[in-house]
């Protein structure tokens, strides 16, 4: 196997956030309504500070392991 590329590791990304869903979905439907139930009454800024806190973090994460 060839050294990993941006566009590999994009779609390994994208493939595991697909089997992370499809295994919530499977395995937890209800909790999962229940949950999207929840994040339908949130206001739209509490959401999007949630986003970029996420989106943050996960950043964070990919720097820490890919330095």
């Amino acid at each position: 196997m060839g050294p990993s590329t941006g566009l590999s590791d994009l779609l390994t990304a994208l493939g595991l956030v697909l089997v992370i869903e499809g295994l919530l979905l499977a395995l937890l439907p209800e909790v999962l309504k229940r949950v999207l139930a929840e994040v339908l009454m949130r206001p739209t800024q509490t959401l999007r500070l949630g986003g970029l806190i996420s989106a943050t973090i996960g950043v964070a994460i990919v720097w820490l392991i890919r330095r």
